[in-house]
Order: structure tokens, then sequence, then C-alpha cells
């Protein structure tokens, strides 16, 4: 990269020759006209920029538009890169400090529950994100649709065979990132892994990319045959397949008891024909496979079953459904009109699925928790850092109470709620299975209501915060607008907030009164 003196520079100030960064071509496209850029032609205009652009435009456009360096930026930069990477160690801290835009252990806080393979992770995480995911997030979500490479980015990476409880290493081409080894990976390397990918402040790329994964192959690797194993799991965390869930109907959403799709074995008892429809679907629109709830014995739960349904299978069409939120997660709408599928495609016993969707659940909504609790997160943190920048009558907004008694409020929720899903995590390293499923449903199913109202308050407040900006795509606001039309898509999905406190004080009730509460 050449280097020029800031005099060199200076000189490149005309309509026909505008540079640090060359944006000749650019100025009759400017949204405020080309004379703003004129003006600061062939000078350091960084605090102009910072006022009225979002970071990640230089990200992406910088690279392509960059001249050279000005002085001693080049040995500025030499130095930098030679710094050693921070946050590797207890008690060092991690990130960019901006106050309360990371966890508590991420500021040279110390924890009992990380160490330093979670660190790493953590490092390692969050570099990928800043690289492969962030800067293009705007674009895929109007595109509405992520492309296949990160997929396949992704589980070269380590991510990818992360989120779907546990490490599988029997399916898996390679070690978790950050050098982790697979003996050591447990619950707090995928809660950091879904926590990082969150950072990218949308729900329809980090849907798009593990929305289906993480909950439509759990159910076949806990449930399936060693034959569906071997056919699906391996090329679903590698990336070169996609696999999503198919439950929720037209006419049953959290009362999956009731669902009507149904299957109807053949007079040979070899195949399921399987008739219906299914609503809402995440990444429904180019899965591969899908774990479909059917109906194959009588009413109510003890009739349930899991399937896995191919898409080459004659009988499967899905079609994109446009909803408020979450472009890029492909969901869908699908109709199963006689499809054709192998008994061997049954995941668990026929007529036992509820109680494998059940299994199921307590991940999908802690992942649903550690989202929408990280979304709220950078509603703070966006939030801050606009509040420091951004000046109204004669002071910056941080400067007025008014908006430090809001970003408190969203701050004291936050942490909350991180705590408490920390503490139930925990759990899941050192319970039985059999007993999360029993002690686990109902704290959960409340975590995730405090989660989701919790990221519903801080993208309102955010959005206060921004004003207008908030209410326009793309831009600083970018990501508060986004995360505002998001709420509803959290929560909703995985139980509604009125289901999942009901859920959670009924199950609450039931446990202590079988361990001998007296109530």
């Amino acid at each position: 990269m050449p280097s020029f003196t800031a005099e060199q520079v200076a000189s490149h100030n005309t309509e026909k020759d505008v540079w640090v960064y060359d944006v000749t071509n650019f100025l009759g496209e400017h949204p405020g006209g080309k004379k703003i850029l004129l003006k600061v032609a062939g000078t350091d205009a960084s605090k102009q920029f910072d006022q009225f652009h979002n970071a990640a435009i230089l990200e992406k456009w910088g690279p392509k538009l960059y001249k050279g360096d000005i002085g001693d930026a080049v040995a500025e930069a030499a130095a930098e890169s030679e710094e050693p990477e921070s946050g590797l160690v207890e008690g060092e801290a991690f990130g960019e400090l901006i106050p309360f835009g990371d966890p508590y252990w991420y500021q040279d806080w110390y924890s009992p529950y990380y160490n330093e393979s979670h660190r790493k992770l953590r490092a390692a995480v969050r570099q990928f994100v800043d690289k492969e995911i962030t800067p293009y997030c705007f674009e895929w979500d109007e595109q509405k649709q992520i492309p296949k490479s990160l997929f396949l980015k992704a589980a070269e990476a380590g991510i990818l065979q992360g989120i779907c409880g546990g490490w599988h290493t029997k399916y898996t081409e390679r070690p978790p990132i950050g050098g982790v080894k697979p003996e050591e990976f447990d619950a707090f390397h995928e809660f950091i892994i879904c926590d990082e990918l969150s950072r990218c402040g949308s729900g329809g790329v980090l849907w798009g990319l593990i929305g289906g994964l993480g909950i439509g192959l759990p159910p076949v690797i806990h449930f399936g045959s060693d034959y569906l194993k071997d056919k699906v799991v391996k090329d679903c965390l590698q990336g070169r397949k996609n696999i999503c869930l198919a439950i929720t109907e037209p006419s049953a959403g959290s009362d999956v008891a009731n669902l009507l799709t149904e299957a109807k074995k053949t007079a040979d008892g070899k195949f399921f024909i399987l008739n219906g429809e299914k609503k809402w679907i995440t990444n429904g629109v180019f899965a591969d496979y899908f774990t479909v709830a059917c109906r194959t014995g009588g009413p109510g739960m003890n009739g349930v079953s899991l399937l896995l349904v191919e898409r080459s299978m004659p009988g499967v069409t899905t079609r994109h459904m446009p909803c408020s939120g979450v472009w890029a997660s492909g969901t869908s709408y699908i109709t199963f009109e006689d499809v054709k599928v192998p008994v061997e495609n049954l995941i668990g016993k026929e007529n036992k699925g509820f109680k494998c969707i059940m299994y199921n659940f307590n991940h999908e909504r802690m992942g649903i928790c550690i989202q929408a609790n990280r979304f709220a997160r950078v509603c703070v943190e966006e939030a801050m850092r606009y509040a420091h920048k951004r000046k109204t009558f004669g002071k910056k907004l941080i400067e007025h109470p008014v908006i430090r008694n809001k970003l408190g409020h969203m701050v004291r929720k936050v942490e909350a709620t991180h705590c408490w899903m920390e503490a139930l995590i925990y759990q899941t390293t050192k319970m039985q299975e059999d007993m999360q499923m029993l002690k686990l449903g109902g704290p959960i199913a409340l975590c995730k209501v405090q989660a989701t109202q919790t990221m519903e308050f801080c993208a309102r407040e955010a959005a206060q915060i921004f004003g207008g900006l908030a209410y326009s795509r793309g831009g600083q606001g970018e990501k508060i607008e986004r995360l505002y039309r998001e709420v509803r898509a959290y929560a909703i999905p995985g139980g509604s907030e009125e289901i999942m406190i009901d859920l959670g004080i009924r199950q609450s009730v039931k446990v202590a009164q079988l361990s001998g509460a007296k109530l």
C-alpha cells in the first residue's frame, strides 16, 4: 500500500479527483449531494464521517476505495498488528470495553463458569463473525437469503458443529473453533458460540445459518437410528446440507399435541403416506431435510411421531412466507401431498414422538434466550455508542439524565437475564438428562419470557435514543431498526410468552409436589 504526505492528499480535492478514499465516482450518488463531500475532500473527515455513518460502511467498502496511508499511519498500523491478543487469561479484558456491551466476564471480572478454552473459543468466534458475517448482514437481509458459502465457511471454522447440543466427534471433520479439544467442549462453549454469533444483530441471518440446524438436527442425533444419523448428520454439520424442524401448522402452534398432519402406513408396512401442512418453518425454503411432527396414531400426544422427510421425495412443496422480520431465515409454508416416506425414516419410536419434541424444546428455548438477550445487549451497545457522539442542545446525549435512565433500565434487565441463563446452563453440565427434562423445563420457559421481553424493552428504548435513525433501514440505526421488527419472531416461536409463563409455573409446581413440597 503506497504512502502519501498530508500535502499530497490535500491536492486531490476536485470533482474529478476526490480521495484518500476515492469517492470520485460516488459524488453524484451521495444522498446528501456532492458538495458535502467536496467540502472535506483532501482532508481528515473522520469525525464528520463517524457522526453520520455506521462503521460497517468503511469495513465493507473501505478496502475497495482506499488509495494509501498518510504519514505515520503505516507504522502505527504495523505496531497495532503486533500487539498480543488479549482476553485469553482470567482477569484480562476482552473486546471493546463498551459499558455493558459484553457480559461481565469479558471485562476482567472473575467467573466460575469459564476457563482458558472458553476464552480461546470466544476470541476465534468473534473474529469470524466480525469478518465473515456482520459487514454483510444488511445486504443479506435485504436479499432475504444468506450465501451457501457461509455454511461451508462456518463448518470449516468449527462453528456449525457446536450448536446442536454437545460435540459429536463421529460426525465432524474438524475440531471445535479456537483450538478447543472435542472432549473439552461443554454447554458453555455452545453458549459462547450462539452468543457471539448473535452479535451480528440480525435474527434473519442468524436463523438462516443455525436456526434450522440447531432445532431440526438434535432429534435425529438423540433419537434417530444409526442409518438416519449416517445419512444426515455429517453433511448437515459440515454445511453441505440443510435441515429444518417442521412442527407448527396453520391450526396448531403451541398446541403440539393436537397437530393435524398425518402419516398412514401402507398395507405392506414399508412406508408412511404423509399428508398435511406446516407453516412458519425456519429454513424450510432451502432445507434438504425436514424433521416432521405428524400423527401416526390416535388423538393427543400419544399419537404423534417424528419422520425425516427428504426434499427429493415427490409431494413436498415449499414456498417463501413474507414476514415482518428475520427475512434471511427462509421462513416457509410447506405442503405434504401423499409423500411416500420409508419406515426407516422414523425418528425414535412410532407414536412416541411427543417425548422427543419435548426433549428438544429445552435446547431450542435456551437458544432463543441466548439470542434474544444478546440482541438486547446489542441494543445497549449501539445506544451507548450513539449517546456518546450525538449532541443535542449543546451536549452529548449521554450527558442528559433521561438517556442515562433509559440505558440503566436496559442494562439491569440484560444483566439479570444473563445471570439466569448461566445458572440454568450450569445445571445442564451437572444434572442427568432425564432430570433436566423434569426440573429445567419450567425455569427455561420462564427464562425465555424474561429474555424476549428484555429484547422488546431494549429495542424500544434504543429506538427512542436513536430517534429517526431507528426508523430507517440501513445506516447508523440499522441494527436497531431490524431488531425492533424481529421482536415478535422471538416472543412467539418456541412457545409464546403467555404459554411459557403458564407452563413455567405449572411444571415448577408439579416438580415441587413430586419433591415433597407442602403446598
